[in-house]
């Protein structure tokens, strides 16, 4: 491993600069070797944002030097980015949040395990070496994150293993899809999907139970349903992947939806989507009526994400 170092000095009589740099390089990850000695590893972008702070201590009036080591002795130095301390926090975190978890406190529990899962990655980006404590953190986080749907959304399906079959959306024309009553991001997004791009026609059943789904019915998003979680994919995806349909917008709204569904990588407007459905939610209590709202929401978002496309 080779290393980068930046030398900074300024005058302390410029605390705003001072304090400017020291986030800076607080958010880039790197380690103090002493005052005004800094440490990064010499990986990707390192060394052009150690040259963009050394150009802005030298426009505060201060001194700066950034250097490349030409020999990788120093290994020791990685020492310096342990980031383990950093996950044991979170994961304590996580679990004093998830034992106040009821559903009484869900919405308020989203909110903070959102927060701790942008917590969580921004520890990942200048965790340079990581290890067994990164994949634990993760685990806790995902644990959590389960748990918050399952509270929100009582028998979430279990992910299987299965092997995705094309399939023709003429095949699927006016027919009767299924899926448990009190629909949560997943099974509306999915009947949006179903609804805009599958069957023309469909007529949408809500079930109190699954056991309840009529045998001429084409059920998703429960365990044996037709359209399911499969490997690391959510019913919503599933449905994309079995008809086809690989348009930008539909893939990016896959991962939005696969976000607030079951956690994983935060996409940036995930946290005003979730808002805007749980408030819906919170309004219509009649399906029918719930899905016709947030149709819009999702027919909006994909005329916005393939514009971006």
């Amino acid at each position: 491993m080779k290393w980068l170092l930046i030398i900074v000095t300024l005058s302390t009589e410029n605390a705003t600069a001072r304090m400017r740099i020291w986030r800076a390089l607080r958010s880039a990850g790197a380690a103090a070797l002493r005052d005004g000695v800094y440490l990064l590893p010499d990986l990707a972008d390192h060394y052009d944002k150690l040259r963009c702070l050394a150009e802005d201590v030298l426009q505060s009036g201060g001194d700066a030097h950034v250097l490349r080591t030409s020999e990788s002795t120093t290994s020791h130095f990685s020492m310096l980015f342990d980031r383990s301390r950093d996950y044991e926090l979170l994961i304590r975190d996580v679990a004093d949040l998830r034992s106040q978890l009821t559903p009484n406190t869900v919405r308020q529990t989203i909110k903070e395990a959102r927060k701790l899962r942008s917590r969580y990655t921004r520890v990942v980006q200048i965790d340079f070496f990581p290890g067994l404590s990164q994949g634990n953190a993760d685990s806790a986080l995902i644990e959590l994150e389960t748990a918050v749907n399952h509270a929100l959304s009582a028998n979430e399906p279990i992910s299987i293993a299965a092997t995705t079959v094309s399939l023709d959306t003429s095949a699927y024309q006016g027919k009767t899809w299924a899926t448990r009553q009190r629909p949560w991001v997943d099974r509306l997004a999915s009947a949006w999907l179903i609804g805009r791009f599958i069957d023309s026609n469909p007529r949408f059943l809500w079930l109190s139970s699954p056991e309840d789904c009529p045998s001429d019915a084409i059920g998703y998003d429960f365990d044996g349903a037709t359209f399911t979680h499969a490997t690391n994919r959510v019913t919503f995806e599933t449905l994309v992947e079995s008809f086809g349909l690989r348009q930008p917008a539909l893939l990016r709204l896959g991962t939005l939806v696969h976000y607030l569904d079951v956690g994983g990588e935060q996409p940036s407007d995930a946290p005003g989507i979730e808002s805007v459905l749980m408030g819906l939610r919170e309004i219509h209590l009649v399906d029918d009526a719930l899905l016709d709202a947030t149709n819009q929401v999702f027919d909006s978002l994909y005329q916005t994400y393939a514009k971006e496309s």
